[in-house]
C-alpha cells in the first residue's frame, strides 16, 4: 500500500502526509489487530495532540499554523538530546525565523539525503539543495522530518525566553547543549566543547 493509499484508508481529511502526523507512543493491541487500526489511532491521537498544543501557544511566535508547528516540532524532536533543552532549542529556531536567518539544522539535511546518508555530513551535502535543506533554503523545510512527540509540540509553541541564535552540544555525554546569542560566542563554545580547546 502506498502512502497515498494509506492516507486515503486512514480517512482523516486534515492529514497531509504520514511523516510528522502519527503520534509516537506505546500502543497495546490484540495480536490480530490490523495495521490500519493502529495507523488510524496514531493519526487521531496526533490530531488531538496538535490541537492541544496549538491551544497552548504563546504569543508572538514565528509560526502561524498548526502545520508549521508540527514541522518545527519535528526538527526540535531530532535536534534535542536532553529534554531540558527543548524549549531553548525551539527559541533558537523561532529567533532565526523572525530575522529570516537560515535554520541551518543538520537533521533536515540528513532527511533530504534519504538513503544516501552514511553517518556523516560533508560540506557538499550542506550545499546540495533539497526541499528540506535548511542550509540552502530559508524558513521551515517542505514537510516534517520526524514524528514529534507531545513535548516537542509544546516546545514549538512555548519557546524559552532567550535571544539565543546558536547552540552546540556540550559533548560530555549528558545530551545537553550550550546556547549563544551571537556567532562569536558560539564559535568560542565550539572551540571549548567540540574541539576541546580552552
Amino acid at each position: 500500500m502506498s502512502e497515498q493509499e494509506l492516507l486515503a484508508a486512514i480517512n482523516i481529511p486534515a492529514l497531509p502526509t504520514l511523516e510528522g502526523y502519527l503520534a509516537p507512543d506505546t500502543y497495546l493491541y490484540p495480536r490480530d489487530t490490523s495495521d490500519l487500526v493502529f495507523f488510524r489511532q496514531a493519526a487521531k491521537k496526533m490530531q488531538t495532540d496538535i490541537r492541544t498544543a496549538w491551544e497552548q501557544r504563546a504569543e508572538d511566535l514565528a509560526i502561524s499554523s498548526p502545520a508549521e508547528m508540527v514541522n518545527l516540532a519535528s526538527i526540535i524532536e531530532k535536534e534535542t538530546a536532553h529534554p531540558s533543552d527543548r524549549n531553548s532549542v525551539a527559541a533558537v529556531f523561532h529567533n532565526r525565523l523572525k530575522i529570516d536567518m537560515p535554520l541551518q539544522t543538520d537533521p533536515t539535511v540528513i532527511y533530504g539525503m534519504g538513503e544516501t546518508y552514511r553517518g556523516n555530513i560533508r560540506k557538499v551535502d550542506l550545499q546540495t539543495d533539497t526541499p528540506w535543506n535548511t542550509y540552502t533554503r530559508r524558513g521551515l523545510p517542505a514537510t516534517p522530518i520526524a514524528m514529534p512527540g507531545r513535548a516537542a509540540l509544546l516546545a514549538a509553541v512555548q519557546p524559552a525566553p532567550t535571544d539565543a541564535l546558536y547552540f552546540v552540544s556540550l559533548n560530555d555525554g549528558s545530551g545537553k547543549s550550550h546556547f549563544s546569542n551571537n556567532l562569536n560566542a558560539h564559535n568560542q563554545a565550539v572551540q571549548r566543547y567540540i574541539l576541546k580547546r580552552p
